[in-house]
């Protein structure tokens, strides 16, 4: 089969195209034929060398794919209601970027109807992170205010869309004018420009100030110091990446006097058993909502899979809004 490899660690370059054998289906797995994979950054950091992939995963890049079923462990496929044939999206522990993909078949879920295989590889990294992070960890309710840090981001794109659609307020920031009115399309009822308004005084005013009840955020640093100024009482920050630094100094007599919490996850090393039940959430209540059309996939780029060192290069010029998808084939 055709697989995109990291040759050595570096810059996009080090992407290149290569032959290795198909891999097999072992017990609670599936094959999946792969018709497109989603970027996404833990890619761009394991290319990098800073994310190793976990113990017994694919050295392959790639957490997410969509194709179609072509083998794999017969009771455990119809325990979960899937058969060879089916078209489905799975999150992976790496593989995503080779025209073949093992992955357990709890990972899996069918593509939402009306969905393409483009827009169905988008999904599973982004939507389970945001579903575990926001809802789970950050127990979001309706009427609640979120605070997306890098609303048009993969991540900030789902957060900003399933917030509002489970009848949360949306505050999200972005790193320009263009980027912040791509937020507001998206359903965010207000964007600050980070780079000309400081979030935190712009958060307190939107809130007239009270704060936000969940921040989730993918910079962290310098960031967590204003983030526990602009949280409410009783506030969660959730934090998923660290591309700000990973040290920060914080208020702490301000985290004890609004009894905050803040806490921070990482999926991919996670058990099987816990993607088996953000699975089996998504599929209850998000999935529904994508049919629905109440969410939908935001797809800035697709690139042919040979084309994997441009779109990683697209991704770090962070000009991009959604998604960066890899064509294998899909039609």
């Amino acid at each position: 089969m055709k697989v995109i490899e990291i040759s050595s660690f570096g810059g996009p370059d080090v992407l290149r195209p290569a032959d290795r054998a198909e891999p097999v289906a072992g017990a609670g797995e599936v094959l999946i034929r792969v018709t497109a994979s989603g970027i996404n950054r833990p890619d761009v950091l394991q290319r990098s060398g800073a994310y190793p992939p976990p113990a017994g995963a694919s050295d392959l890049p790639g957490l997410e794919v969509a194709g179609v079923l072509v083998a794999g462990d017969a009771l455990a496929m119809q325990e979960a209601g899937l058969k060879v044939g089916d078209r489905v999206c799975a999150l992976v522990a790496g593989g995503g970027y080779a025209e073949f993909c093992v992955a357990p078949v709890v990972q899996c879920l069918p593509v939402p109807r009306g969905l393409s295989d483009i827009e169905a590889a988008s999904l599973p990294e982004t939507f389970f992170t945001v579903w575990s992070n926001v809802f789970d960890r950050g127990r979001l309710q309706s009427g609640e205010t979120l605070l997306v840090q890098g609303g048009t981001s993969g991540i900030g794109v789902t957060a900003i869309q399933l917030a509002k659609a489970l009848g949360a307020k949306v505050i999200a920031t972005a790193g320009s004018d263009e980027k912040c009115a791509a937020c507001l399309s998206l359903g965010a009822d207000h964007a600050i420009n980070y780079k000309t308004q400081d979030f935190q005084e712009e958060v307190l005013r939107l809130t007239d100030g009270r704060g936000a009840d969940v921040i989730l955020d993918m910079v962290a640093g310098n960031y967590v110091s204003k983030e526990v100024q602009c949280l409410a009482e009783d506030g969660r920050l959730v934090i998923i990446a660290v591309q700000g630094g990973v040290k920060s100094e914080i208020n702490a007599g301000l985290v004890l006097r609004k009894r905050l919490t803040i806490t921070g996850s990482t999926l991919r090393p996670r058990p099987i058993a816990f993607k088996a039940a953000i699975a089996r959430a998504c599929l209850a209540t998000v999935w529904p909502l994508l049919e629905a059309g109440k969410v939908k996939p935001v797809i800035h780029s697709v690139f042919a899979a040979a084309d994997a060192a441009q779109a990683h290069a697209l991704m770090e010029t962070n000009q991009h809004v959604g998604k960066i998808v890899l064509n294998w084939g899909a039609v």
